[in-house]
């Protein structure tokens, strides 16, 4: 398992989860009108913090760039299911909330549940690029997807259902967004900046991340975290593994292997799921 790989990685998913707390934070000042509006981003963009929110994303990217360059898509992917534990402890600090203790177990069987897939999968291997015969049918899909996620969003009222839509959305843009990344990355580094600004997955790429960074600034207008995380954090995962094997021919272990596999994302999906619903019972501290 690249070392490197996963390193960068954690650190993308800590960064990331700080930018989704502070865009979160801006998304509260907000009137919940301008949701699915472009007027949002100029509403949020006038905030400090959501600034730093979009620097700490960006600082995220970078570095999924890196773990992209130094290893498999289906294991760096995987890795970011942790923006969720790691959102809502920061979450805790910055919007001055406290997590019960129902939240730190399913927080820690999140984690635990994450090494058991990484250890059991233990994705590998694969081809620095994909094929058009491969990318084409995966683009027409996963933004297909996304079309009908979004559709279904503006068909619900504000609230959970309409955020958990987006966040889906948002998660398989993410996913689409990283492999590309995982292209234009191998051919900055092994033809350098010219080539890298003629692929058309570098100008992709940087499209989808802006298309997935809208869909998240709407997710969590439309509703709470609690809703919008879990689908974003579980989906980008379960996508960006799936992409990895079939799209760039990445290896994971199957036979009896699965069944560890299996009880790990089980114990994934039910912590965050129970995280979420702990989430709604989180004590305000008083300043």
């Amino acid at each position: 398992m690249p070392v490197l790989c996963v390193l960068f990685s954690l650190l993308g998913a800590s960064s990331n989860a700080l930018g989704t707390v502070f865009q979160r934070k801006a998304a509260l000042n907000v009137p919940a009108t301008r949701n699915l509006q472009p007027r949002l981003i100029a509403d949020l963009a006038r905030q400090p913090v959501w600034v730093a929110g979009v620097c700490a994303v960006a600082a995220a990217a970078a570095l999924q760039a890196l773990a992209l360059a130094t290893g498999p898509l289906a294991l760096a992917q995987p890795v970011f299911v942790l923006e969720l534990p790691l959102a809502l402890v920061i979450g805790s600090r910055v919007l001055r909330r406290r997590i019960p203790t129902a939240g730190w177990w399913a927080i820690g069987s999140i984690v635990l549940g994450l090494a058991v897939v990484l250890v059991s999968a233990s994705p590998h291997g694969g081809r620095a690029q994909a094929p058009m015969a491969r990318w084409v049918p995966t683009v027409v899909l996963c933004l297909g997807v996304v079309a009908a996620l979004v559709a279904a969003a503006r068909g619900r009222p504000p609230g959970a259902g309409r955020a958990a839509c987006l966040g889906a959305a948002s998660a398989v843009a993410n996913a689409l967004t990283a492999a590309m990344m995982k292209s234009a990355a191998d051919t900055f580094s092994a033809h350098g900046v010219v080539a890298f600004l003629t692929v058309w997955q570098t100008y992709g790429f940087a499209l989808c991340g802006v298309l997935a960074v809208f869909l998240l600034e709407n997710a969590l207008l439309a509703g709470p975290l609690a809703a919008s995380q879990p689908a974003l954090t579980l989906g980008d995962a379960l996508i960006g593994l799936t992409l990895g094997v079939t799209l760039y021919e990445e290896e994971i272990r199957l036979g009896w292997w699965l069944l560890p596999a299996a009880v790990g994302f089980a114990l994934i999906a039910v912590s965050t799921f129970r995280l979420a619903r702990a989430v709604p019972r989180i004590h305000v501290i008083p300043s």
